[in-house]
């Protein structure tokens, strides 16, 4: 047990659970760490359950939640998660929320244990969805009171391929803060990635693994590169990790742009290498609703990105115009060349700000969730 809270055994708040994978890198659990600190304190008392390992995102969430790592479990857990089902007795809450990757096994546990209520919040699901995760899914779905999904996309994708009853399905789009936005030296940000200045920067922040496309982002630049009629010719710039580093990092070699590319890992200061991005892509497979691209429109940079799960919805009909075909290196490298070159760029940087600040705010994500929890705790038999 971490945090050991005392103020928090208050009677009378609702005792949410939070169960998850870890808290290290990701939108996931950037939005986990955002809404637990957001809680209403007088109303919720918030304990937070990781199956591995705390990670980065959970650093100062002990003043908001007990946070446990549950004790490792044997093999055939799925079946009979014996450990979780025991955290979960001990700590007697009202909810579990369980959040991607540990929706069967924490479902399941929560049943076992006698939670009253059971909510799951997808964050984006592959696109086709293989037949052995919708099975299992679609049996977790039946132990559970609500699933929350967090874009129109993913709501249709789980109507259609998890379960039927709409009535048991939720929107509720993620949220970021809204802060004032940066400025930073961008003569001094090329100097520190040994760029001439007055080269044009494209920035991706994501998990270099399958889903988020990091090949495709590779493909699409070597097309962009080849292209680019004058030097110096565009950067990119990607933070993150992943198990496809080492294979993407090869590609960029073999295909000869291995020097136009910066591979930052993953950054505690993204906020601060945001603003100097001329544009912010995705190139991914799937998508949910990306906290990444929210944080870029937040911080005024213009979005190429692939027309996959929420990023339409988050684009909107002003900015439809920067979605760009997935699984397309060249419509994506298109798509880069016509932003960088376009003069309606300015004006979609404002367009970007003012949809996430009207539409994507932490206060109504929280305010949503909220509203859930007393609502379902509210039914007959519930408490």
């Amino acid at each position: 047990m971490v945090g050991g809270l005392g103020r928090m055994s208050a009677p009378g708040r609702i005792r949410v659970v939070h169960v998850i994978q870890n808290m290290n890198y990701g939108g996931m659990e950037r939005m986990l760490a955002d809404l637990i600190a957001a809680l209403d304190q007088s109303v919720f008392q918030q304990h937070l359950v990781v199956l591995q390992y705390l990670g980065r995102f959970a650093k100062g969430l002990e003043q908001f939640a007990q946070l446990q790592v549950c004790p490792p479990m044997a093999r055939g857990s799925l079946l009979w998660p014996r450990q979780l089902v025991r955290v979960l007795r001990r700590l007697e809450p009202d909810i579990v929320h369980t959040h991607s990757g540990v929706w069967f096994k924490g479902s399941w546990a929560a049943r076992m244990a006698h939670v009253p209520v059971v909510v799951h919040t997808e964050h984006g699901r592959p696109s086709p969805d293989k037949q052995p995760g919708r099975f299992i899914d679609s049996v977790a779905a039946r132990w559970t009171d609500r699933v929350v999904a967090v874009s129109d996309a993913l709501v249709e994708q789980v109507a259609s391929t998890i379960t039927s009853d709409r009535s048991r399905i939720r929107r509720i789009v993620n949220g970021i803060p809204i802060r004032p936005m940066r400025v930073v030296d961008a003569t001094a940000v090329r100097r520190a990635l040994s760029l001439e200045p007055g080269s044009l920067i494209i920035g991706s922040v994501g998990r270099l693994e399958p889903i988020k496309g990091p090949d495709l982002l590779v493909e699409a630049f070597a097309l962009l590169q080849a292209a680019w009629p004058s030097e110096p010719r565009p950067a990119l710039v990607v933070i993150g990790e992943g198990s496809l580093r080492s294979s993407v990092e090869a590609r960029a070699t073999s295909l000869g742009v291995a020097e136009r590319i910066r591979w930052l890992g993953w950054r505690d200061d993204v906020d601060q290498w945001l603003p100097a991005f001329d544009l912010f892509t995705l190139t991914s497979r799937s998508e949910g609703t990306s906290i990444s691209l929210l944080e870029a429109m937040a911080a005024g940079r213009c979005p190429v990105v692939t027309d996959v799960g929420g990023n339409r919805e988050v684009l909107g009909p002003e900015l439809a115009h920067r979605l760009v075909r997935t699984l397309d290196p060249a419509a994506i490298a298109a798509g880069w060349r016509a932003a960088l070159s376009d003069g309606r760029l300015h004006n979609d940087v404002s367009l970007g700000r003012r949809r996430v600040e009207s539409s994507y705010s932490i206060a109504g994500m929280v305010a949503a969730y909220e509203t859930l929890y007393t609502e379902l705790l509210g039914r007959p038999g519930c408490l």
